[in-house]
């Protein structure tokens, strides 16, 4: 009978821990987009998501275990969010594409670049995070538009889209650059049309 509540008891347990980390992997990309590293400690991030400092060291025992398991899991629910899209024209998939470099998640990323760039300790887990994310968002980007990497060009067409993706979304960290980004998107989305047939 012990045997039983004991197992009973794990499910619920498991839901908490669950809960808990699933709120610090939150809290950690908003604090790394709103206050950058340097203002980004583990113990700011516990208490953001409402948790001891313990707690957050249980599940991710360092700083640099934490901020890469959030970029990766936000990256994570991007492409699980981008899959999703329904078929839609060019000009749809090339403003959802340019969305992922305008949000938090890219601030926070940012921010996690810009550390590694300087910390040897963080340097490669970012490079093979970012180089994974990347890869995924290329995919992503091929079956969304529909593109035939076969084909002379296509493949460097659809990086090319992803890299101006992230030029717009560096544009956008200092100013507010929705307008100037709507007629990029359209122009990106008619050369497609032509380079992708």
């Amino acid at each position: 009978m012990g045997a039983v509540t004991r197992s009973a008891d794990r499910g619920p347990k498991q839901d908490r821990s669950r809960a808990t980390r699933q709120r610090l992997l939150a809290a950690a990309v908003s604090s790394l987009a709103e206050h950058g590293w340097a203002g980004s400690t583990v113990a700011a991030v516990a208490e953001r998501a409402g948790v001891s400092r313990g707690a957050a060291q249980h599940h991710f025992p360092t700083r640099e275990d934490l901020f890469t398991a959030a970029v990766e899991y936000v990256a994570e629910e991007r492409s699980t969010a981008l899959r999703a899209l329904p078929v839609q024209d060019r000009t749809a998939v090339v403003a959802a594409l340019v969305d992922l470099y305008t949000g938090p998640l890219f601030r926070a990323a940012l921010q996690l670049w810009v550390a590694a760039s300087n910390e040897d300790q963080l340097r490669p887990r970012v490079t093979e995070l970012e180089a994974r994310v990347g890869r995924e968002t290329h995919r992503i980007a091929v079956e969304l538009l529909d593109a035939d990497e076969s084909r002379p060009g296509v493949r460097e067409t659809v990086q090319g889209l992803l890299d101006m993706a992230r030029g717009l979304g560096l544009a956008n960290v200092l100013t507010d650059d929705t307008a100037r980004r709507r007629r990029v998107v359209a122009q990106w989305a008619r050369l497609l049309d032509h380079a992708l047939g």
